[in-house]
């Protein structure tokens, strides 16, 4: 019963201050006065702000904004926050929403080459069946007396209910008279019935014996092997039966929840164990049944909380020990556009590093690299093409990981596209990319430093090329190029000069990392891979020894296509792949090293750029022959459409680099009593000795022609400052960006003592 003046009390009614006083009077002098508003709102877990038009009594309401007392209960759940708009769940409903079409329907090659092999498959059942006919017909003439036996023999069982004597007998044994009066007189009805049919079918035979003996022979043979096949049947042991398996069936073990549990908790991950402890049921949870994917199963999971996908990266030997497969058969991967727990497991029939990628370029007529080079499959079979156009690529990987071999596929993708310049610098000495030195505008095999130093006027020239080129696009009218890109209609238009052109730089750490050519190498290729991509300028660079001295980082950071194999730690995987992969779970350490025949996985590595999400691929093997055919057909296309040039021509080009020395020129224009001059008046002074080499120099803005200088003199590992100086015509002093002669001379006299050093050597 409530209490009108307690206010605890809810249904209490308002009082004002001066009526509880009195009460609290009549009570006791000792009673507290309270304000019903003070009450009222502690009871809320968010009171209101303060009216300033209610009443101030002694205590005020706490405003929702002021700070807390000892005591206070804050609740941070908001209430009602159960309620969810209809529109929100619908849109996370649409996130999940099932595809209407299967994925593999989706893809015509993956449709077709399904379809493709379930005709395949029920052609082979089919004919395997056709010609065991006779053995299947021998089965059923031995196996038709024991037909005939039991036909007959349960055609009697029948006709006299002789099924229900061990009933009947049961009953007289137990003297129970009463039960076997009925079960006789129920036998006897059965039997009055069944009689009469038995004897209609044994006429009927009768009749069709006698009209088949009148038959002809055909008819006869025909109704006997009718007759034969079905007592055949009737008479099959249980345990042999008539029809042989065309298909052995797999004996991969079918991929369940409680075997990806099973696999999933044997890892020793503290999240989920602890997870699993506390709750078995939901701590692993599957957002899709688990189906078959190409060759293999799939499992979509959801990890505990806590847990990502790189955690069982980590362990993925001990999950494919768990599922009782192969390693190459076991290939988790994350899904970080849902979240970091999200685990796609898919486990193939087949072990990856056993299989062998055969590439569509080993028959393919011609190829048109805009629609990108047929590189390789997934472990689910399923092939996949690298977009070249617009594109750099960068592949990585420890010696005798496939590296190279993957530098063949798409060198053989471009040369079968006589549109395609191609520039070859195979900087190991090994010959591995000979055999396309046909079809090849530039080429180089070697790790001597002459061969190091043409494939560093190459990457020269191919800046100049991409300034010209960017001139070139500019000219051109927005009805032929409205992107300001390179299409195939433009390319096509071989005087315009701005068809592909594909450098591919095989070992460029050879390059990259040397003395002398390294560091101004360096700073062209960064430039050519931020500029030439809409421009149809195109490099390909691998390496086995991804550290920042062989990769500068302005090459790793743009580069937009990366492939890579087998590394050994976690900097060299984010060298190649970008920074965080490894921390994303996107690990090359995982891939086993050494060849596929004795367990590696060599060829295989993750692919980024290329498609939405990093992949698992192998690349397509091509070996010498296979590669050697496809050059041949390259050569005898371009050959046809007059595009053979430069080397493949037997031309030999002229070198990029000026018959002159940088240093001794600079010598020749800064007088020996000029301690210290500005890099813009050098400039000026180079440009007039020699217009033809350092004339452009001067068509750039004087910060720029500074800014040229400087990165000139790098190679020589000459270093330019803040210098004192006066405008030659005269003028105010200023201190500007410039050299010091003393630098000039010392460079150049620890350049002649390496290159005598090295020659007495």
């Amino acid at each position: 019963m409530s209490n009108p003046l307690d206010p605890r009390d809810d249904h209490a009614p308002d009082r004002t201050t001066d009526e509880i006083q009195t009460a609290d009077d009549a009570g006791g002098k000792d009673a507290e006065v309270v304000h019903l508003d003070t009450v009222r709102a502690g009871r809320h877990p968010y009171p209101p702000a303060a009216d300033t038009t209610a009443h101030t009594g002694p205590a005020t309401a706490p405003r929702a904004d002021g700070p807390l007392l000892e005591g206070d209960v804050v609740r941070v759940d908001q209430p009602g926050g159960e309620r969810r708009d209809w529109l929100t769940d619908l849109e996370e409903k649409a996130r999940t929403r099932r595809p209407i079409v299967p994925l593999w329907l989706r893809s015509r090659t993956e449709a077709v080459h399904i379809l493709r092999w379930v005709g395949v498959h029920y052609a082979h059942v089919a004919g395997y069946q056709v010609t065991r006919t006779p053995l299947y017909a021998g089965r059923m003439a031995v196996r038709s007396p024991r037909g005939f036996a039991r036909l007959v023999g349960g055609m009697v069982r029948w006709t006299f209910d002789l099924e229900g004597e061990p009933v009947r007998v049961a009953a007289v044994q137990k003297a129970d008279p009463e039960n076997y009066l009925k079960l006789s007189r129920q036998r006897d009805a059965r039997v009055r019935l069944r009689v009469p049919a038995a004897l209609g079918v044994l006429v009927t035979l009768l009749i069709v014996g006698i009209v088949v003996a009148a038959a002809p022979t055909t008819a006869q043979w025909g109704a006997l092997a009718v007759a034969l096949a079905v007592l055949g049947v009737v008479g099959r042991p249980a345990d042999r039966p008539l029809i042989d398996r065309a298909v052995i069936p797999s004996s991969v073990e079918k991929l369940t929840s409680d075997i990806v549990i099973r696999a999933i908790t044997v890892l020793g991950i503290a999240g989920i164990n602890q997870a699993m402890s506390k709750n078995p049921r939901d701590a692993i949870r599957f957002v899709s049944p688990i189906m078959r994917d190409g060759p293999g199963w799939r499992a979509d999971i959801d990890l505990p909380y806590g847990v990502t996908v790189g955690d069982i990266l980590d362990k993925r030997d001990r999950m494919a020990s768990a599922l009782r497969r192969p390693l190459g058969s076991i290939w988790p991967e994350g899904d970080s556009t849902i979240h970091e727990g999200r685990l796609i497991l898919w486990v193939g029939d087949k072990d990856l590093s056993k299989t062998v990628v055969r590439s569509p370029l080993v028959k393919a007529g011609s190829h048109d690299v805009f629609r990108g080079i047929p590189f390789g499959a997934d472990p689910r079979g399923r092939p996949i093409t690298v977009p070249i156009i617009e594109q750099n690529i960068l592949i990585g990987s420890q010696p005798g990981q496939g590296k190279t071999a993957s530098v063949r596929v798409l060198a053989s993708g471009a040369a079968l596209d006589p549109s395609v310049e191609l520039w070859i610098h195979e900087l190991k000495g090994t010959g591995d990319l000979d055999v396309h030195e046909q079809n090849a505008h530039r080429f180089v095999s070697g790790i001597d430093d002459p061969s190091i130093a043409y494939a560093a006027d190459s990457l020269a020239l191919l800046r100049k090329e991409v300034m010209r080129r960017a001139a070139a696009i500019k000219t051109l009218p927005p009805d032929l190029c409205p992107d300001k890109k390179v299409t195939r209609q433009i390319a096509d238009k071989r005087a315009l000069g701005l068809h592909p052109l594909v450098a591919i730089f095989d070992e460029c750490q050879n390059l990259f990392a040397h003395e002398e050519y390294g560091a101004k190498a360096g700073e062209d290729a960064e430039f050519i891979i931020k500029l030439g991509r809409a421009l149809g300028v195109v490099l390909i660079l691998a390496t086995q020894r991804p550290d920042k001295r062989s990769l500068p980082t302005g090459i790793s950071a743009n580069v937009t296509i990366r492939f890579c194999l087998r590394v050994a730690g976690q900097l060299e995987n984010d060298m190649i792949l970008g920074t965080s992969s490894y921390q994303n779970g996107i690990r090359a350490t995982l891939f086993v090293p050494g060849p596929p025949d004795k367990g590696g996985d060599a060829g295989t590595g993750y692919l980024v750029g290329a498609t939405p999400m990093p992949k698992v691929v192998k690349s397509a093997y091509l070996n010498t022959p296979a590669t050697q055919k496809i050059a041949d057909r390259a050569h005898a296309l371009r050959q046809a459409r007059g595009t053979l040039s430069g080397h493949a021509l037997g031309e030999t080009p002229a070198p990029t680099a000026p018959a002159h020395d940088l240093l001794a020129d600079i010598l020749a224009v800064v007088a020996a009593s000029e301690a210290k001059v500005w890099n813009e008046v050098v400039v000026a002074r180079l440009a007039e000795l020699r217009p033809e080499a350092y004339g452009p120099w001067m068509e750039l803005e004087a910060d720029a022609r500074a800014a040229q200088l400087t990165t000139a003199l790098k190679p020589y590992g000459v270093r330019t400052g803040q210098v004192w100086g006066t405008p030659e015509g005269g003028g105010k002093g200023a201190n500007r960006r410039g050299i010091t002669r003393d630098d000039i001379t010392a460079a150049i006299t620890e350049r002649d003592g390496k290159k005598r050093s090295g020659g007495a050597a």
